[in-house]
This record gives C-alpha cells, sequence and structure tokens, in this order.
C-alpha cells in the first residue's frame, strides 16, 4: 500500500475535497464522503473510489480494509493540513473521493420500496436511507431533482448505510407509480385525508411501494388519486404530524411486519 505524503494545501489534485459540497457532483458523477464509519461503508460496497485523503493514523488502523482494493491514489496528510485543503476544522481523519454507482432500473429493485416525492431537506433523505437499511427496505426511489442521496451530508446523515439499498432516480413521479404499479406493486400514501386508514387497521400486500410526501403540503390530490391506499400513524389530537423521517421509519417497522 504506497501512500502520498501530502503538505501543500494547494495541491491541485486534492481541489476536488473542497470543491464538492453537500448535493454537488462533477461531471463525472464524482462524490466526496466523509468520516470512519461512511469512508468504510463505502469500501465495502461494489462503488467505485478514486482517492482517499486521511491521516497516518487511519491508515493504519485499516489497513486490512483498504490494502487490497486497488485504489490509484492513497494521501496522507495531518489533520491540519486536510482542514486547510478543504477549508475548515475536521472533526475526523478521512475523506473519499469515489464515482456515485449506476441507478437501479424498476425490474430490479426489490418487493418493499421506499419511495418520497419532493422531499427538499438533504438530512431528511439520509436519515430515511439509515432507517431503511436498518428495517430491511431495500429499495430507496427519489426524484432527480431532490437532494441526492450521494450528497456529502446525506451521505454522513444515512452513516453510510445507502451503499447497502437499490437507489433508482425519477423525473416524473405520476408516471413512476403508473410504472410500478403495472409491474405488481401496491402503492400506499402516507398522508391525512378524510378517506386514510389507520396504520393499525392498514392491510399490507406482499409487493408494496411506500409514498412520503414533502416536509411541509405533503402529497398532492393528483398524486395520491394513484395511490391504492392512503395511510396514516395515528397521534395525539392536538399533533399534526411527525417529521418525514421518523414517520417513514414508523410506517417501514409496521409493513415489514404486518
Amino acid at each position: 500500500m504506497k501512500l502520498i505524503s501530502i503538505d501543500n494545501i494547494e495541491t491541485p489534485e486534492l481541489f476536488i475535497y473542497k470543491q464538492i459540497r453537500d448535493n454537488a457532483f462533477s461531471s463525472d458523477n464524482s462524490f466526496i464522503a466523509d468520516s470512519s464509519k461512511v469512508v468504510n461503508k463505502i469500501l465495502k460496497a461494489d462503488i467505485t473510489v478514486k482517492s482517499i485523503l486521511a491521516t497516518q493514523e487511519y491508515y493504519d488502523e485499516f489497513y486490512e480494509l483498504i490494502k487490497d482494493k486497488n485504489i490509484p491514489k492513497l494521501y496522507v496528510a495531518t489533520k491540519e493540513v486536510m482542514g486547510g485543503i478543504i477549508g475548515h476544522k475536521l472533526h475526523h481523519n478521512v475523506m473519499l473521493h469515489g464515482t456515485r454507482p449506476p441507478q437501479i432500473d424498476l425490474d430490479n429493485l426489490d418487493k418493499h420500496i421506499i419511495m418520497i416525492d419532493e422531499i427538499t431537506s438533504t438530512e431528511n433523505v439520509g436519515s430515511i436511507a439509515r432507517s431503511a437499511a436498518a428495517l430491511g427496505v431495500n429499495s430507496y426511489l427519489m426524484p432527480h431533482q431532490g437532494p441526492h442521496p450521494f450528497g456529502r451530508r446525506a451521505l454522513r446523515v444515512s452513516m453510510g448505510h445507502i451503499t447497502m439499498l437499490k437507489t433508482h432516480l425519477y423525473d416524473d413521479v405520476s408516471e413512476t407509480l403508473i410504472a410500478l404499479k403495472s409491474r405488481g406493486y401496491t402503492l400506499y400514501a402516507a398522508e391525512i385525508t378524510k378517506e386514510s386508514i389507520p396504520l393499525s387497521e392498514i392491510e399490507v400486500s406482499d409487493k408494496w411501494v411506500l409514498l412520503m410526501g414533502h416536509e411541509g403540503h405533503g402529497i398532492s390530490k393528483e398524486v395520491l388519486a394513484l395511490c391504492d391506499h392512503v395511510v396514516h400513524i395515528e397521534m395525539m389530537p392536538d399533533i399534526k404530524s411527525f417529521n418525514v423521517a421518523v414517520a417513514s421509519s414508523i410506517l417501514m417497522y409496521q409493513f415489514k411486519h404486518k
């Protein structure tokens, strides 16, 4: 394992670690991941890694994980130099430059799918991914125009567990729902309406999609009309809703165990 020592924060090939922020990507689908927990999840997945920038302590601790990966560039620097490269103080000792994996076709998704519509919070995208992986809901659908699951913050919030899921980014929610229904999925929308079914009473089919809506205005009437069932979580009268990531976790758990 050959390490490339870095002591100059102006090294051109390392600019990408500073340039790619949160939900940004380069033309070659590069992404940046932070922290050993996230980086190590990526290293265990089938994801192309272009380089690692880390301290000597990281390489010493995780030598066995890295040594056979054939990663083109392994940069080593102090935390102070790493902080200088990215422009702020670090609270971890490793970063990774990788390429987003190809998305999975609808035909190759699992029988249980969590799907989001117009969610704007990167943290919620990452949190839902982490819960889905924990609960065994292994397919995750998101709109192209929303936060990407391999965005820097989404990866960090998911603790790297997004790498365990089959992901698909769609262009049109209505067309995608129709396509999923034609493939035998039952569509459940999480929303409170006059006709929505309490979670404790819902009957869950063997092959399902659970659709979560926007944090503020939820799911539109047009999209709800395409779904087979609308389900809500029973709660106290004075409470209007859960955070979407919390609601997703509750619903996925119940759907998996019904």
